[in-house]
């Protein structure tokens, strides 16, 4: 199993945070704070779920204060659950809501690079992942 102490763990998790992050249009809460990847992914799932296991898991957490902080418990925990493909799925479901929070050189504008994301991703789901959440 991948454990908190793998240097895997952390590149994967660098890498996916790369891909959330990359080309995200800088959009503001009415309060003025930067919106991140986070933002997006509560978005997504709660259009086409009813409630996220995920989600509420992390809206639970105290300690996490940013977007970034509550994102990266989100990966972590899909990561635990195997549910990191299918969650970011179904995020990237509607196009609309793509371009509304990415610029076009995104790769999950891409429908080629967003298969490949998301099929390297599904492969994930057969490691087991023992993380601290």
């Amino acid at each position: 199993p991948v454990t908190d102490g793998s240097r895997e763990l952390h590149s994967l998790c660098a890498q996916l945070e790369f891909l959330l992050q990359f080309d995200l249009k800088e959009k503001r809460s009415f309060f003025g704070q930067r919106k991140d990847y986070w933002d997006f992914l509560c978005q997504g799932l709660a259009r086409c779920r009813q409630e996220h296991e995920g989600i509420q898991f992390v809206t639970s957490l105290d300690k996490l204060k940013t977007p970034v902080g509550r994102g990266r418990a989100f990966l972590r925990y899909c990561l635990v659950h195997q549910q990191l493909a299918e969650s970011l799925q179904l995020c990237l479901l509607d196009p609309e809501s793509l371009c509304e929070w990415y610029y076009a050189r995104s790769p999950f504008l891409s429908p080629k690079r967003r298969a490949e994301i998301l099929g390297s991703l599904y492969e994930l789901d057969c490691v087991t992942f023992h993380l601290a959440l």
